[in-house]
């Protein structure tokens, strides 16, 4: 099947590369000429692992072409994916003016029907949007149908490979048999294509983001409580998680959500439900709860510092929302920087992945070490902000003969409490006993 992707984000890229691994013809077009000639190339824009091998793959087999021409791209498209950006606007709705700019783009081309798929997260009446500009644009018939992405930074060719479930919005007989085609190959286990009308399918992508950001909400939430009455978030997690009904996936307490989802996603359900005239109470706590959980390990490090953290300096392990990824979108360690640099700190970073775009954000604010035990040097504290598995199991005896003081806030929960007993650190969690 010839297949267009119109953007070549996170999700626009990793959708074109793992098509093309199932025989497809695709062609990706964006509008920046530097990034295209990069991905001619063979190189990646984006960190994801897996995603390298097929990339590289199928562009020497030429079966994934890279283009900033758009009718060259879709001129013999069967189907037309937009993966393109919905930045939240002011107001938290989300902008479609690059979905909407697309379709517009796309109308004035069109010769023959096409399918025209929008995999960008959007709000609920966007293929409704996007219909009325192909009309507005063009007499050829096209079909608009909606299909979110469920891709997991770190996971995401998996996830695209051997989804736990492919949702379609469409009402077009003739787009829902050229989708049930496409996707056959990748659901060949048994998991199911779950077929909708379009305005269902765009609402079931905000609220399964949702209702995940409001899972580890709550059990921030519970984490903070855990702190004030003396329980421990872990046990109360494995309890919990035992239950079927509520699953042991994100439950796991920290320093706050991110990314380029959750964030927006749940701002953007919470924006179209106030246009409903619907409030939205849950949300709008998940949302508070986040913001204040970015900030808690600053809270932790005042009460400890005696509120004074002028002049201190902190060695910081992780900056990426998440692991496996170079992604800082909403990251909680730029809010932790940003407080600690106003408070008159000075910070080292250490982070496997996401070193070359804070540096891009953030310059020499603040300092960037090799290894991550570098940055430990002379630091009064280490602050662990994202739980890359080469944080672990580090050399304690290093970590304890670099830092001034035997000194580790964690907020991911990495070390067993009764190791840090016996190594004689001060460590700080969350929502468990602190460790003098």
């Amino acid at each position: 099947m010839k297949i267009a992707v119109v953007g070549t984000g996170y999700v626009g890229l990793v959708t074109g590369t793992c098509l093309a691994e199932t025989g497809n013809q695709v062609t990706c077009v964006d509008i920046n000429e530097q990034k295209v000639k990069m991905m001619q190339d063979g190189k990646l824009p984006i960190y994801e692992p897996g995603l390298e091998l097929i990339f590289n793959r199928n562009i020497s087999q030429k079966r994934l072409l890279f283009t900033t021409d758009l009718a060259t791209a879709i001129a013999d498209a069967q189907i037309i994916f937009l993966a393109l950006p919905t930045p939240p606007g002011g107001d938290g709705s989300a902008d479609l003016s690059y979905v909407l700019g697309a379709a517009k783009d796309i109308a004035k081309l069109v010769t023959d029907y096409k399918v025209i798929v929008t995999k960008s997260t959007v709000p609920v009446g966007t293929a409704d949007k996007v219909t009325a500009v192909i009309k507005a644009n063009t007499n050829v018939e096209c079909a608009v149908v909606s299909n979110p992405e469920f891709l997991r930074e770190g996971v995401a060719v998996e996830d695209f490979m051997k989804p736990d479930r492919v949702v379609v919005g469409t009402t077009d007989e003739r787009a829902r048999k050229l989708i049930a085609e496409l996707y056959a190959p990748y659901v060949r286990q048994g998991n199911p294509v779950i077929f909708m009308d379009e305005r269902s399918s765009e609402l079931t992508k905000y609220a399964a983001n949702s209702f995940l950001a409001t899972k580890i909400s709550f059990m921030n939430e519970v984490a903070n409580l855990c702190e004030l009455v003396g329980a421990d978030v872990d046990m109360v997690r494995r309890g919990i998680g035992a239950d079927n009904r509520i699953g042991n996936r994100f439950l796991f307490s920290g320093i706050g959500y991110g990314g380029s989802c959750f964030p927006k996603d749940v701002q953007a359900l919470a924006k179209s439900a106030q246009e409903n005239k619907y409030d939205f109470k849950i949300l709008n706590s998940v949302m508070e709860v986040n913001e204040i959980q970015k900030k808690v390990l600053v809270q932790k490090l005042k009460q400890y510092y005696n509120n004074d953290l002028k002049g201190k300096k902190f060695a910081m392990w992780g900056l990426a929302f998440k692991p496996e990824t170079d992604d800082i979108r909403e990251a909680p360690a730029l809010y932790i920087i940003d407080e600690l640099l106003a408070a008159g700190a000075t910070i080292t970073v250490y982070d496997p992945e996401g070193m070359k775009n804070v540096k891009a954000l953030l310059g020499d604010k603040i300092a960037y070490g090799v290894d991550p035990y570098e940055v430990l040097n002379d630091a009064d504290a280490l602050l662990i902000v994202t739980e890359w598995s080469v944080f672990r199991t580090p050399d304690f005896e290093q970590v304890a003969g670099l830092l001034k003081s035997k000194v580790i806030f964690d907020g991911r929960n990495l070390y067993d409490l009764q190791k840090m007993i016996d190594l004689g650190f001060y460590y700080n969690s969350i929502g468990r006993k602190i460790i003098n």
